[in-house]
Protein backbone atom coordinates (compact mmCIF):
# COMPACT_ATOMS: atom_id res chain seq x y z
CA UNK A 1 0.00 0.00 0.00
CA UNK A 2 3.05 2.48 1.05
CA UNK A 3 6.13 2.98 -1.04
CA UNK A 4 8.25 5.10 1.59
CA UNK A 5 6.19 3.45 4.78
CA UNK A 6 5.44 0.37 7.15
CA UNK A 7 2.73 0.17 9.43
CA UNK A 8 1.83 -2.00 12.13
CA UNK A 9 -0.98 -1.65 14.51
CA UNK A 10 -0.92 -3.95 17.91
CA UNK A 11 -4.17 -3.48 20.03
CA UNK A 12 -4.04 0.15 19.78
CA UNK A 13 -0.90 1.08 19.65
CA UNK A 14 0.07 2.14 16.15
CA UNK A 15 3.46 1.94 14.31
CA UNK A 16 4.36 4.22 11.46
CA UNK A 17 8.57 3.28 9.87
CA UNK A 18 10.21 5.31 7.38
CA UNK A 19 11.62 2.93 5.32
CA UNK A 20 14.76 4.45 3.15
CA UNK A 21 17.32 3.59 5.02
CA UNK A 22 20.17 3.84 5.99
CA UNK A 23 19.26 8.58 5.98
CA UNK A 24 15.70 8.33 5.67
CA UNK A 25 15.69 11.47 3.42
CA UNK A 26 12.04 12.53 2.94
CA UNK A 27 10.20 13.68 -0.23
CA UNK A 28 6.42 14.72 -0.56
CA UNK A 29 5.74 11.24 -1.07
CA UNK A 30 7.27 10.09 2.18
CA UNK A 31 5.86 13.09 4.36
CA UNK A 32 2.50 11.93 2.95
CA UNK A 33 2.37 8.59 2.90
CA UNK A 34 2.80 9.60 6.92
CA UNK A 35 0.36 11.42 7.18
CA UNK A 36 -1.89 8.81 5.19
CA UNK A 37 -1.28 6.16 7.33
CA UNK A 38 -1.67 8.04 10.65
CA UNK A 39 -5.43 8.81 8.99
CA UNK A 40 -6.07 5.16 8.13
CA UNK A 41 -4.81 3.81 11.11
CA UNK A 42 -7.20 6.05 13.62
CA UNK A 43 -9.82 4.99 11.80
CA UNK A 44 -8.55 1.40 12.21
CA UNK A 45 -8.40 2.59 16.39
CA UNK A 46 -5.39 3.24 16.75
CA UNK A 47 -5.14 5.70 20.09
CA UNK A 48 -1.37 6.56 20.24
CA UNK A 49 1.11 6.24 17.10
CA UNK A 50 5.22 5.94 17.45
CA UNK A 51 6.96 7.35 14.70
CA UNK A 52 9.82 5.48 14.16
CA UNK A 53 12.54 4.68 11.36
CA UNK A 54 14.40 1.98 9.61
CA UNK A 55 18.56 1.92 9.74
CA UNK A 56 21.06 3.79 11.18
CA UNK A 57 19.44 7.73 11.27
CA UNK A 58 15.69 8.79 12.11
CA UNK A 59 15.70 11.01 9.04
CA UNK A 60 18.50 13.29 7.49
CA UNK A 61 15.98 15.97 5.85
CA UNK A 62 15.84 16.66 2.10
CA UNK A 63 18.06 14.80 -0.42
CA UNK A 64 19.81 18.07 -1.97
CA UNK A 65 21.51 15.62 -4.64
CA UNK A 66 19.01 13.92 -6.17
CA UNK A 67 15.30 13.95 -6.74
CA UNK A 68 12.77 16.77 -6.10
CA UNK A 69 14.62 18.99 -4.35
CA UNK A 70 17.79 19.09 -6.34
CA UNK A 71 15.48 19.87 -9.66
CA UNK A 72 12.74 21.99 -8.61
CA UNK A 73 13.41 23.29 -4.51
CA UNK A 74 10.37 26.00 -4.99
CA UNK A 75 7.45 24.10 -6.28
CA UNK A 76 8.53 20.80 -4.50
CA UNK A 77 8.67 22.34 -1.13
CA UNK A 78 5.54 23.66 -1.24
CA UNK A 79 4.21 20.32 -2.35
CA UNK A 80 5.99 19.17 0.64
CA UNK A 81 4.41 21.50 3.19
CA UNK A 82 1.53 20.88 1.86
CA UNK A 83 1.02 17.57 3.33
CA UNK A 84 3.49 18.37 6.34
CA UNK A 85 0.64 20.44 7.62
CA UNK A 86 -1.13 17.48 7.71
CA UNK A 87 0.71 16.03 10.39
CA UNK A 88 -0.59 18.86 13.16
CA UNK A 89 -4.21 17.20 12.29
CA UNK A 90 -3.39 13.87 13.56
CA UNK A 91 -5.83 13.32 16.55
CA UNK A 92 -4.16 11.46 18.98
CA UNK A 93 -0.30 11.39 20.60
CA UNK A 94 2.46 11.27 18.08
CA UNK A 95 5.45 10.17 19.96
CA UNK A 96 8.88 10.01 17.76
CA UNK A 97 11.46 7.58 18.17
CA UNK A 98 14.52 9.26 17.22
CA UNK A 99 18.02 7.53 16.72
CA UNK A 100 21.38 8.48 14.69
CA UNK A 101 20.80 11.79 13.39
CA UNK A 102 18.17 13.96 12.53
CA UNK A 103 18.85 16.05 10.29
CA UNK A 104 17.47 20.05 8.50
CA UNK A 105 13.59 19.03 7.67
CA UNK A 106 14.43 15.86 10.14
CA UNK A 107 14.30 17.86 12.92
CA UNK A 108 11.24 18.96 11.98
CA UNK A 109 9.35 16.18 11.65
CA UNK A 110 10.26 15.27 14.85
CA UNK A 111 8.94 18.53 16.30
CA UNK A 112 5.74 17.32 14.40
CA UNK A 113 4.96 14.77 17.15
CA UNK A 114 4.13 15.29 20.55
CA UNK A 115 7.11 14.13 22.08
CA UNK A 116 10.24 12.23 20.98
CA UNK A 117 12.75 9.79 22.74
CA UNK A 118 16.26 9.88 22.23
CA UNK A 119 19.11 8.06 22.95
CA UNK A 120 23.08 9.10 23.60
CA UNK A 121 23.42 8.28 20.40
CA UNK A 122 20.95 10.62 18.37
CA UNK A 123 22.22 13.82 17.07
CA UNK A 124 19.47 16.73 16.41
CA UNK A 125 21.34 19.22 13.81
CA UNK A 126 19.24 21.92 11.99
CA UNK A 127 21.62 23.07 9.92
CA UNK A 128 19.49 25.49 7.83
CA UNK A 129 21.78 28.37 8.26
CA UNK A 130 24.74 26.23 7.42
CA UNK A 131 23.29 25.36 4.16
CA UNK A 132 22.38 29.43 3.46
CA UNK A 133 19.16 29.23 3.56
CA UNK A 134 15.73 29.62 5.88
CA UNK A 135 14.44 26.72 8.08
CA UNK A 136 11.12 25.14 7.46
CA UNK A 137 8.30 22.35 8.21
CA UNK A 138 7.09 24.74 10.57
CA UNK A 139 10.05 25.31 13.04
CA UNK A 140 9.48 28.57 13.57
CA UNK A 141 6.39 27.55 15.58
CA UNK A 142 7.57 24.20 17.11
CA UNK A 143 10.78 25.14 18.49
CA UNK A 144 10.65 27.78 20.26
CA UNK A 145 7.38 26.19 21.65
CA UNK A 146 9.31 22.96 22.86
CA UNK A 147 13.06 24.74 23.62
CA UNK A 148 12.07 28.25 24.17
CA UNK A 149 13.32 31.40 21.73
CA UNK A 150 16.53 31.42 23.16
CA UNK A 151 17.57 27.70 22.44
CA UNK A 152 15.61 27.76 19.12
CA UNK A 153 17.74 30.69 17.91
CA UNK A 154 20.96 29.05 18.89
CA UNK A 155 20.08 25.71 17.19
CA UNK A 156 18.58 27.07 14.08
CA UNK A 157 21.22 30.53 13.77
CA UNK A 158 24.14 29.26 14.46
CA UNK A 159 23.12 25.35 12.81
CA UNK A 160 24.20 24.14 16.37
CA UNK A 161 24.44 19.98 16.36
CA UNK A 162 23.62 18.95 19.78
CA UNK A 163 23.88 15.05 21.34
CA UNK A 164 20.82 13.26 22.97
CA UNK A 165 21.84 14.23 26.10
CA UNK A 166 21.87 18.04 25.26
CA UNK A 167 18.99 17.49 24.02
CA UNK A 168 16.91 16.16 27.09
CA UNK A 169 18.64 18.82 29.21
CA UNK A 170 17.12 21.95 26.86
CA UNK A 171 13.47 19.59 26.11
CA UNK A 172 13.94 18.91 22.82
CA UNK A 173 13.86 15.35 23.78
CA UNK A 174 11.19 14.02 26.18
CA UNK A 175 12.98 10.76 27.23
CA UNK A 176 16.68 9.45 27.10
CA UNK A 177 16.89 5.79 26.84
CA UNK A 178 20.26 3.70 25.73
CA UNK A 179 20.95 3.16 22.30
CA UNK A 180 18.54 0.40 20.44
CA UNK A 181 16.15 1.04 23.01
CA UNK A 182 13.90 4.17 21.22
CA UNK A 183 11.49 1.92 19.83
CA UNK A 184 10.60 -0.10 22.55
CA UNK A 185 10.44 2.98 24.95
CA UNK A 186 8.22 5.08 22.58
CA UNK A 187 6.08 2.00 22.28
CA UNK A 188 5.46 1.62 26.44
CA UNK A 189 4.92 4.97 26.30
CA UNK A 190 2.08 5.00 23.76
CA UNK A 191 0.49 1.93 25.65
CA UNK A 192 -0.18 4.34 28.74
CA UNK A 193 -1.85 6.70 26.10
CA UNK A 194 -3.41 3.99 24.01
CA UNK A 195 -5.00 2.47 28.01
CA UNK A 196 -6.73 6.20 29.01
CA UNK A 197 -10.12 7.19 27.57
CA UNK A 198 -9.60 7.93 24.18
CA UNK A 199 -12.00 10.69 23.44
CA UNK A 200 -10.60 11.96 26.44
CA UNK A 201 -7.19 11.80 24.92
CA UNK A 202 -7.99 13.33 21.98
CA UNK A 203 -9.88 16.48 23.59
CA UNK A 204 -7.46 16.78 25.55
CA UNK A 205 -4.63 17.01 23.20
CA UNK A 206 -7.01 18.94 21.26
CA UNK A 207 -7.19 21.37 23.89
CA UNK A 208 -3.61 22.08 24.56
CA UNK A 209 -2.48 21.90 21.18
CA UNK A 210 -4.89 25.27 20.76
CA UNK A 211 -4.19 26.86 17.24
CA UNK A 212 -1.27 24.82 16.97
CA UNK A 213 -2.04 23.50 13.60
CA UNK A 214 -3.10 27.28 12.40
CA UNK A 215 -0.18 28.79 12.87
CA UNK A 216 1.98 26.59 11.34
CA UNK A 217 0.43 26.33 8.55
CA UNK A 218 0.85 30.43 8.54
CA UNK A 219 4.45 29.71 9.46
CA UNK A 220 4.88 27.06 6.50
CA UNK A 221 4.33 30.31 4.30
CA UNK A 222 6.41 32.37 5.62
CA UNK A 223 9.19 29.71 5.95
CA UNK A 224 8.99 29.06 2.32
CA UNK A 225 8.57 32.51 1.01
CA UNK A 226 11.67 32.97 3.10
CA UNK A 227 13.45 29.68 1.44
CA UNK A 228 12.77 30.66 -2.23
CA UNK A 229 14.31 34.11 -1.58
CA UNK A 230 17.60 32.70 0.10
CA UNK A 231 17.77 29.80 -2.00
CA UNK A 232 19.07 32.45 -5.03
CA UNK A 233 22.03 33.96 -3.70
CA UNK A 234 25.26 32.98 -3.69
CA UNK A 235 25.64 31.97 -0.10
CA UNK A 236 23.22 29.41 -0.37
CA UNK A 237 24.86 27.99 -3.43
CA UNK A 238 28.30 27.92 -1.47
CA UNK A 239 26.48 25.99 1.45
CA UNK A 240 24.70 23.18 -0.37
CA UNK A 241 27.73 22.42 -2.49
CA UNK A 242 29.84 22.38 0.76
CA UNK A 243 27.48 19.86 2.60
CA UNK A 244 27.27 17.50 -0.90
CA UNK A 245 31.13 17.73 -0.51
CA UNK A 246 31.29 17.61 3.25
CA UNK A 247 33.36 20.80 3.45
CA UNK A 248 33.24 23.55 5.89
CA UNK A 249 31.68 27.01 3.82
CA UNK A 250 32.48 30.12 3.84
CA UNK A 251 30.24 32.53 3.57
CA UNK A 252 30.19 36.01 2.10
CA UNK A 253 26.49 37.19 2.66
CA UNK A 254 25.72 37.78 -0.83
Amino acid sequence: MYTAVTTSLDGHVAVIELNRPPANYFDTVLIGEIADAADALVSQGARAIVLAAAGKHFCAGANFAVGEMADDRAESSLALYREAARLFDIPVPVIAAVQGSAVGGGVGLACAADFRVAVPGTRFHANFSMLGFHHGFGLSVTLPEIVGPRHALDLLGAGRRITGEQALRIGLADRLVPDGEQRAEAVRWAADFAAAAPLAVQAIKHTLRGSLAARVRAALDHEHQQQVRLWATDDCRTGIEANLARQRPVFTGR
